[in-house]
């Protein structure tokens, strides 16, 4: 299949996840992605372990967590802190079409490898700066961690139960999608650079994106001027609308209009609520979750999970049951979808979880597993031109591995 962004060449000097995310997926839609790392630590996340993908030897063990973000790259690995690495950058910013970076605000500046100055190079040169903070404000000087986004983003404040402490999620899902707008970011400045010929500087920061994707809550507090509830596995603004338990498990039940409403109530054998006037709209049932909810939940713990969900299935009322990672990947609609899929890597393989996006009904996921460290150096350098003796050289001084 041809990919919408070949011969789009990506100089990446993103580390941990919203950087090599948006990488990865620029990778999946056909970019060639030079993923540069320094030459003994690698990306931090290859040692963010267990669990572990076993190599042969105990040098090759790579953490899991990095293989989530890396696929369809290949590693470059340069000490840019040396003046050799610093001119092996430039020359290949020279040819990039994008430049990924998550470094601190100024970071790349004391290496001369800085937007402004290799942009002075290849005026054509697109880059991305993520950062916790962005490139100016009082914060911008300060590093920035996803759990610790959710935490000053608001996203905490807003999950959890109502008499608990309040909780990140289960996935570090401001550095993800901070690598989905840095993406969106990209794309749109290529397109402009097509008209145009010039390259643009785009500024993407965590905590930006964590406030920007506050969604409905946001607005449910711009409008009343007050800070939102934690509902625990309740809706603020739907009812029904969480998680329920059954006599051997739980589900979720996303009831969304007043029609679903009429056919759980009917199912539950209380068809008269949806005439009531106290539950008959979604307003009504908001303001009557106290005496409602509790009345379905005793009602659903006369029967199992999977009678109540064959049931609601019926009826055309939205309801899943929470499912355990294993049981996910389990899942036949998962399992028909190729979500999980194995790259051709060694004796074992590497296990992935397949691009979402389909072009012409085929998955853009790259077939190529997420590279070593240093990897593809010998290959990268002499592509530019270095002989043999030249990439020695550079290998015996520690510029690259």
């Amino acid at each position: 299949m041809t990919r919408p962004l070949e011969g789009v060449v990506v100089l990446d000097l993103s580390r941990v996840l919203a950087g090599p995310w948006s990488g990865q997926l620029l990778a999946d839609l056909g970019a060639r992605v030079i993923k540069v790392e320094h030459p003994t630590r690698g990306d931090d996340t290859r040692g963010w372990g267990p669990p572990w993908l076993d190599g042969d030897h105990e040098a090759e063990r790579v953490a899991a967590y990095y293989l989530c973000a890396n696929r369809g790259k290949q590693s470059l690995a340069v000490d840019i802190a040396t003046e050799g690495g610093q001119a092996l950058v430039r020359e290949l910013a020279k040819g990039a079409d994008i430049l990924l970076e998550n470094f601190k605000v100024g970071g790349l500046a004391k290496y001369g490898l800085d937007y402004p100055r290799l942009k002075e190079l290849n005026p054509r040169l697109i880059g991305c700066s993520i950062t916790g903070f962005g490139q100016d404000g009082p914060y911008a000087h300060r590093a920035g961690y996803d759990f610790m986004i959710q935490a000053m983003g608001g996203l905490m404040s807003l999950s959890g139960e109502p008499d608990g402490m309040p909780m990140k999620t289960g996935v570090a899902i401001t550095d993800v999608m901070t690598g989905l707008y840095a993406t969106v970011g990209v794309l749109a400045a290529l397109q402009e650079r097509a008209r145009t010929g010039r390259g643009r500087h785009i500024d993407v920061a965590l905590l930006d994106v964590q406030v920007a994707t506050l969604a409905n809550q946001a607005l449910n507090t711009l409008v009343t001027g007050t800070s939102p509830e934690r509902h625990g596995n309740a809706h603020p603004n739907i009812v029904p609308y969480q998680a329920f338990a059954c006599a051997d498990g739980h589900l979720v039940l996303t009831v969304g209009n007043d029609a679903q409403f009429a056919r759980l109530a009917d199912l539950l054998g209380h068809p008269e609520w949806a005439e009531d006037p106290a539950y008959a709209t979604n307003a009504a049932r908001v303001g009557n979750r106290e005496v409602l909810v509790p009345m379905i939940q005793a009602l659903l713990m006369d029967r199992s999970r999977d009678e109540w969900l064959a049931e609601l299935e019926v009826r055309g009322i939205p309801a899943g049951p929470i499912n355990t990672l294993t049981e996910v990947f389990d899942d036949p609609q998962v399992r028909h979808r190729g979500l999980h899929r194995t790259l051709a890597h060694g004796p074992r393989g590497v296990p992935q979880v397949s691009n979402p996006l389909r072009f012409d009904g085929e998955s853009a996921t790259s077939e190529i597993a997420p590279p070593a460290l240093g990897q593809d150096s010998d290959a990268i350098l002499a592509e530019m031109g270095l002989t043999a003796d030249d990439i020695a050289r550079l290998r015996r001084q520690g510029v690259i591995r």
